[in-house]
């Protein structure tokens, strides 16, 4: 899967986004929008993880998703 089908269909994935990283709240989800740099900073802010830490995270979830 690539990242334009999960940006595409956000919505659908919105549950699985909050079950895989259970800091980030519906208000974060709905800003998010689908927007992979918006994941991105707000699971840095969140979870204080380094830069490349959360593309490698973000990359495994997207893996999944398949």
């Amino acid at each position: 899967m690539n990242w334009d089908q999960v940006e595409g269909k956000w919505k659908e994935f919105q549950g699985r986004a909050q079950t895989q990283w259970g800091k980030l709240t519906n208000d974060d989800l709905d800003v998010i929008k689908g927007r992979r740099t918006e994941l991105e900073g707000l699971l840095q802010k969140r979870y204080g993880y380094a830069k490349e830490k959360i593309k490698t995270d973000v990359d495994s979830w997207l893996s999944r998703l398949e």
